[in-house]
């Protein structure tokens, strides 16, 4: 699932001293959650005109937005209580997103859009969608290309081969662990939850594209106004919270062959997809920042406390996109593919402590405060690097 908190203001929400947030303060906003937004007055590519948007738990105000195509951004409060996010869907596919807007705070999205109708997804998945008009315009500003995108081609054409890879072993693993939890063989599904779940998370920037999708195979009991009990509540979750915290099988049948269904059609639509370069490229950091709001926090995987093994798939993910775009990166900006190097080995030198034989992890549990603030800390240097990526390689 793809959770909650972006870029440089959020860091200061997780780093460990206020010195740390104070490094921020003046930094770009344009994917952080930041109390106070500003409205710009150059209307260039780079500085597009701005759009205001209130998230709520009931939906977006307004409900219905008209703008003109090309650059935009779209200036988002969270007026909950909880953080909540917003989409800009075509069909089932999403287009753009700002996940994980902290409650009382504000991001900022751009975009290029083209003209068209498109839905909003506002807060929970169980609101009721909003309406996007994207108006042809005159003159529309585009964003200024600092990478020659061809050179992205290769790149792209090798990722593509890495998420349709960890799709058909999520399909195969999916089988497996299904059909456990169909026969009622609880200690075999509770073992093989967390070694299929993985390869959700590893493809996650690109599985999530499909909205419909996203929201029946990985939601989280809080996206939805009912919680647990609500009947929307599908998918790898309902089913560990079945595993593990109530510790059956019972019921779980139709949630069982609904996510291997779902499963199958994941596989169906990327094998057609066509990869575009701000999904590649944005993955790296979305990765590290879901790292950020749900797995630190022991949110993701409540009920098993399986934390780690998402923690490490995204990360693994993260660092795939990297070591393919290795040579753009390279070139565009050394010292921030040093730094990304850098603060990647920190992560993983703290995932590795808590390694197990068998080749997973430890439960979150198990854990030292010491160790989760020593993650917290990795985590957060690495996000805010990896959220430099669109915009060195200009790709928005």
């Amino acid at each position: 699932m793809k959770n909650f908190l972006k870029h440089s203001t959020i860091i200061c929400l997780i780093a460990l001293t206020v010195a740390a947030c104070e490094s921020h303060k003046s930094s770009d906003s344009s994917g952080s959650n930041s109390p106070v937004a500003k409205v710009a007055s150059d209307t260039s590519a780079n500085n597009p005109a701005e759009t205001a948007l209130t998230v709520t738990d009931k939906g977006c105000e307004p409900n219905q937005l008209t703008v003109a195509s090309g650059q935009n951004s779209f200036v988002l409060t969270n007026k909950s209580s909880q953080p909540l996010e917003w989409e800009i869907l075509s069909g089932v596919k999403v287009v753009e997103e700002r996940e994980n807007i902290a409650p009382g705070f504000v991001q900022k999205l751009k975009t290029n859009l083209e003209p068209g109708e498109y839905e909003m997804a506002c807060g929970l998945r169980s609101n009721p969608k909003g309406k996007l008009t994207v108006k042809a315009g005159v003159g529309d500003s585009q964003a200024k290309e600092t990478v020659d995108q061809g050179k992205l081609v290769g790149a792209i054409a090798e990722y593509k081969v890495y998420v349709t890879k960890e799709t058909d072993q999520l399909v195969a693993d999916n089988k497996t662990f299904t059909d456990a939890v169909i026969a009622g063989d609880l200690a075999k599904a509770q073992k093989l939850y967390a070694s299929t779940h993985v390869h959700w998370e590893r493809a996650e920037p690109i599985a999530e594209l499909f909205s419909d999708l996203d929201k029946t195979m990985d939601s989280r009991a809080d996206d939805f106004a009912k919680k647990e009990a609500d009947p929307q509540f599908t998918g790898y979750h309902r089913i560990e919270k079945a595993l593990f915290q109530d510790k059956t099988t019972k019921g779980m049948k139709p949630f069982a062959q609904k996510l291997q269904k779902d499963g199958l059609e994941l596989q169906k639509r990327i094998a057609t997809l066509t990869i575009e370069p701000k999904n590649m490229v944005g993955g790296a950091a979305d990765l590290i920042e879901e790292v950020a709001a749900t797995k630190i926090s022991g949110e993701e995987d409540r009920y098993s406390h399986t934390d780690l093994w998402d923690f490490s798939a995204n990360v693994e993910g993260s660092q795939k996109i990297v070591q393919l775009l290795r040579p753009i990166i390279q070139k565009a900006n050394p010292e921030l593919l040093g730094r990304v190097d850098t603060n990647f080995t920190k992560v993983n030198q703290e995932l590795a402590k808590y390694k197990t034989p068998d080749g997973g992890y430890a439960t979150y549990d198990k854990v030292s405060e010491t160790d989760k603030k020593d993650m917290k800390t990795a985590i957060a240097a690495l996000s805010e690097d990896l959220s430099q990526l669109r915009g060195t390689l200009g790709v928005n």
